[in-house]
């Protein structure tokens, strides 16, 4: 790992450019390590902005409301009282998983690994500076294995591109077997995962757009199914490429996936996570343990199961902690339409349209989509 790992906002609010307030340039940095300081002083005066070092949390809380942005350290573990939450915990290559265990209780927004995310950082801070609109990144993890997310993910894909949004859905597991396999699109022209491979710093959203295949009326960037998967893409460059995504769609659907990596990658990036939920016990179970990997970000549970069944959506809700925020229609051939390609095409069935058109309906303000209704 070892790299920037850019969260969702905490808010639901899918501005991603919110760090700095208008008029302001001065970063509020938070540590007693002299190496972070030295790192996040350079990137900082590469973005254009102005400094403030507290060496602890009571030295910070005399600056921390007029600061536009303020870094955490690695070092820190605590915040002054009833502060807003930091913008970036700033660690050192080699801390590991720490690193985000502490942003999560801290919850901070976002997660830069030194020296690697150097060049993400500084970019961040600078773009921060000029404000622009951004979309919606809405992750979608399964509570078990076999839950249906993949499923999930395209149908909310489809049928938000049905209503006329310019939607991306991102496959974010590289051993998920590659979501392009499951729309039948392992021969549309476009860029894989491993072709991003080196890309570095900011990625144009315009650019990307061009260069991603299309299926189902929405783009896609899929791991090649099928193909040799040895070519590593890099946390920094996962989290520039959601970063175009955000600025170039109005809607980013992820498909996570459950592993850690994956989970760490792309989960701290999304405004809001969908956890799908199969109606039994066992299920329950895994999703509560799922749920302390999961960053700081409004969660929301879609139960997946036929009404009536003995674990409700009511007792799913109360044993795991997160509302439900729809159901996942249980259709004959799913697995089938999996493997065939053919997800697309259940993804038209009225049951499916209407499970989709509620999650959409959910989001609010946050889909600027009409018509959902």
């Amino acid at each position: 790992m070892g790299t920037a790992h850019p969260a969702g906002t905490g808010t639901g609010d899918g501005d991603i450019d919110a760090w700095l307030p208008d008029g302001s340039d001065e970063v509020l940095l938070v540590t007693s390590s002299a190496f972070l300081r030295a790192e996040v002083e350079r990137i900082v005066a590469a973005a254009g902005a102005h400094l403030r070092v507290a060496g602890d949390a009571a030295e910070a809380g005399r600056h921390w409301d007029a600061a536009g942005a303020v870094l955490v350290g690695s070092d820190i573990r605590e915040l002054p009282p009833r502060r807003r939450a930091p913008a970036v915990l700033v660690g050192l290559d080699g801390e590991g998983d720490s690193l985000w265990h502490l942003a999560a209780a801290l919850g901070a927004e976002r997660v830069a690994v030194l020296p690697d995310a150097a060049a993400w950082l500084a970019d961040h801070l600078s773009r921060s500076r000029s404000p622009g609109p951004g979309g919606l990144v809405l992750g979608v993890t399964g509570g078990c294995g076999g839950a249906g997310a993949t499923t999930a993910a395209v149908w909310i894909a489809q049928a938000a591109a049905g209503l006329g949004a310019r939607v991306l859905l991102v496959d974010g597991d590289p051993w998920g077997g590659g979501v392009e396999l499951a729309i039948a699109a392992e021969e549309s022209p476009g860029l894989r995962w491993p072709d991003l491979a080196e890309a570095r710093g900011s990625i144009d959203p315009v650019q990307l757009s061009d260069s991603l295949p299309v299926a189902g009326g929405f783009s896609f960037l899929s791991w090649p199914a099928g193909r040799d998967q040895s070519v590593a893409v890099a946390a920094a460059t996962a989290a520039g490429v959601l970063d175009a995504a955000r600025r170039g769609y109005e809607l980013v659907v992820v498909d996570i996936g459950r592993r850690t990596e994956p989970l760490q990658t792309f989960a701290w990036d999304c405004d809001r996570i969908l956890l799908v939920v199969p109606a039994q016990l066992q299920a329950a179970v895994a999703s509560v343990r799922l749920l302390q990997e999961f960053p700081p970000v409004e969660a929301a549970l879609l139960v997946r199961g036929k009404s009536g069944a003995a674990l409700d959506g009511s007792l799913l809700s109360g044993s795991i902690g997160l509302p439900v925020q729809g159901r996942v229609p249980e259709l004959r051939g799913v697995a089938a339409a999996m493997e065939s390609g053919r997800l697309l095409d259940l993804g038209k069935r009225r049951g499916v349209r209407q499970f989709a058109a509620s999650v959409l309906n959910s989001l609010g303000d946050d889909m600027p989509v009409g018509g959902m209704a």
